[in-house]
């Protein structure tokens, strides 16, 4: 049977709502939580408006340094990429996977850098200039512990980070990064994020702790957002 019949032939099963049993960390220890197959268009949907606001559109080609255990926000950046028709490759966010980094980026001149870590970082330092490397692509999105290393030599990073089960990516503003209240509460206590679950999700989530020293902020974001943003302080 060709691909293209077996796929037809796999879209007409049935599919169970379960797309995912995310993992993250609290301060408590770490925490399951269902994401259904709804839940995540949702959330691609969310990751699709963010990038576009970033001025990703057809035909511009991206790089992405992911880890698989992070599947339940980087689906949906994938999804968000594909919906965009921006091509993409994919590189290990661990620091031994540096040089495939550095190759995807000289083979695909990306517009949008997504997800660097501080290891990936540290591991191209010593081959190159990153500040060099990275300050004429237009996008990068950076966990929170890589942008004060990337703005300290001069490019424009923006933060991209889970945030418990959320994703926060920050807007051209760079006024912390977005979370998609639609779906999550989040708030501060002594100094520490909290999240709960929104009323649209099916696992329940009672405020929790994450253990992650942060901000809240609510006032509408000069992108015009009202969506709520997160001051990572390992950001600053």
């Amino acid at each position: 049977m060709a691909r293209a019949d077996t796929l037809a032939r796999a879209r007409t099963l049935d599919r169970p709502e379960l797309a995912y049993l995310m993992r993250f960390p609290t301060a408590d220890g770490v925490r399951d939580l269902e994401l259904t197959w709804a839940e995540l268009a949702r959330d691609t949907e969310w990751a699709t408006a963010r990038l576009r606001e970033h001025g990703l559109a057809a035909g511009q080609r991206a790089l992405l340094t992911a880890s698989g255990f992070e599947g339940f926000w980087g689906h949906a950046v994938i999804g968000a990429l594909r919906a965009l028709k921006v091509p993409y490759g994919i590189a290990e966010a661990m620091g031994w996977d540096h040089r495939r980094t550095a190759v995807f980026h000289r083979e695909l001149t990306p517009h949008a850098v997504i997800g660097l870590s501080a290891e990936t970082l540290e591991g191209l330092a010593g081959m190159t200039d990153i500040g060099e490397m990275f300050r004429s692509t237009p996008v990068v999105l950076a966990r929170p512990t890589a942008v004060p290393v990337l703005r300290g030599v001069g490019v424009t990073a923006s933060v991209i980070s889970a945030v418990g089960p959320a994703l926060a990516l920050e807007c051209p503003e760079r006024s912390g990064a977005h979370v998609n209240g639609a779906e999550w509460r989040f708030g501060e206590r002594d100094g520490q994020l909290t999240v709960a679950a929104g009323e649209g999700r099916t696992s329940p989530l009672p405020e929790t702790p994450l253990g992650i020293t942060g901000r809240v902020v609510v006032s509408r974001c000069g992108c015009g957002s009202d969506n709520p943003r997160v001051l990572l302080a390992e950001a600053n």
